[in-house]
């Protein structure tokens, strides 16, 4: 096990510094502007600018080994840089959730045919997607639990149901989602599940409301849906009846690393700001730097976001030698411990900060309000935690007494 960087990595992540720094972190405040002009769901053209500028320098599509080069482990420093401006730089090196598990998904199990309607354009950014797995009426932490249904219907399937927290729905430029839900109640439990394409237009299919996280709006949203006698060809089923399942637990895997990076990253530029606000400020006479307390917080937050990200980086080598299926329990605890810490740190940033730390004056309020988010999305830590506990309970010590 060597994390140390190869060649290629340590160059491709120069290469994204130097895209951050003079590109990424300069549109922050361009996008924000437009959004607040022309709508929150509106897309900043900007955007394009960096996404152009990403291709120029080859950062396109690094999270696909088979495109990229890079293996799992080299990828997830590239993530972690992203992480700095979460909402911009994944878009614009094309490798933001949900679109990243939808290309890895039509990558292992689209047709030819679906792979040039649907894959072809997300790999070139023209178009953007949807994953549509949660329900409001169920836990769907078990995916077994949904309720929606895919129904054979000829040479189609009907499909009716309701979704939510569906992310990246408000955007204009999202043309297909992928749809979970049951094609045989009867079946196996872990093969009631299927995965269908359904493009945005199709008739029955409505967009109800974009749901806020602590009140913000993402550009991309989070929405429910209505489906009522959704009609699709039954050659937009993904794989097979019954596949649904594990077409998820494929997807899922790798889309973990990338949140657990991203978050490291989120909260690395937490703590630089924190220590940058700390050397800077002044309060009954002393810089904040100076204080025990404060001390305390910068010291335990770099202690922290350094045991998490050799946890991620362990969990992407595992991945790299045995697949997600491999690593399982390992991307459980980084699920759990990298959201975990971003949260700490952006919290000791925002004491640090006082009022300013609360407001939209820096990125702080915005990163606390995904940090806690990432708590839930992909599976809450209770979950995780219950799939590490199940894996410690089966183990067997060396001694015990």
């Amino acid at each position: 096990m060597d994390f140390t960087p190869s060649p290629k990595a340590t160059e491709t992540s120069e290469n994204m510094w130097d895209f951050m720094r003079e590109h990424v972190f300069p549109a922050e405040p361009v996008w924000a502007a437009h959004l607040v002009e022309h709508g929150q769901h509106t897309t900043p053209p900007v955007i394009e600018d960096l996404k152009a500028e990403a291709k120029r320098r080859g950062l396109w599509n690094l999270f696909l080994p088979d495109l990229s080069g890079l293996s799992n482990l080299e990828y997830a420093t590239i993530a972690e840089i992203s992480g700095w401006s979460p909402v911009i730089a994944p878009e614009a090196i094309n490798c933001q959730a949900p679109d990243t598990g939808n290309m890895e998904t039509l990558e292992l199990f689209a047709t030819d045919e679906q792979r040039k309607q649907w894959l072809e354009p997300l790999l070139d950014g023209r178009i953007r997607s949807a994953f549509a797995m949660t329900e409001p009426d169920v836990a769907s932490s078990d995916a077994t639990n949904i309720t929606t249904s895919i129904t054979r219907d000829g040479d189609d399937y009907v499909i009716n149901g309701r979704k939510w927290w569906i992310t990246g729905v408000a955007d204009e430029r999202c043309e297909i989602f992928i749809v979970m839900g049951k094609t045989d109640p009867g079946a196996e439990t872990h093969r009631q599940q299927s995965m269908i394409l359904v493009p945005r237009a199709t008739p029955g299919l409505t967009i109800e409301r974009h749901l806020p996280v602590f009140g913000y709006q993402d550009q991309h949203g989070h929405s429910q849906l209505l489906f009522e006698d959704v009609r699709v060809p039954a050659t937009n089923l993904l794989a097979g009846e019954g596949d649904g399942f594990a077409i998820a637990q494929a997807r899922l895997g790798p889309g973990r690393i990338h949140h657990a990076m991203r978050a490291i990253g989120m909260a690395e530029r937490a703590l630089a700001l924190m220590v940058d606000r700390a050397k800077n400020r002044v309060a009954f006479g002393q810089h904040l730097a100076d204080y025990a307390n404060v001390q305390d917080h910068i010291a335990n937050s770099r202690i922290e976001i350094d045991q998490a990200r050799l946890l991620v980086l362990n969990a992407a080598w595992l991945i790299d030698q045995h697949g997600a299926k491999g690593a399982k329990t390992e991307i459980s605890e980084i699920k759990v411990a990298a959201p975990a810490v971003a949260l700490a740190v952006i919290d000791r940033a925002i004491e640090v900060f006082g009022a300013m730390g609360v407001s939209d004056d820096t990125v702080l309020a915005g990163f606390y309000a995904w940090a806690r988010v990432l708590r839930i999305v992909d599976g809450p830590d209770a979950v995780h935690r219950r799939t590490i506990a199940r894996h410690e309970l089966k183990r067997t010590p060396p001694h015990v007494g």
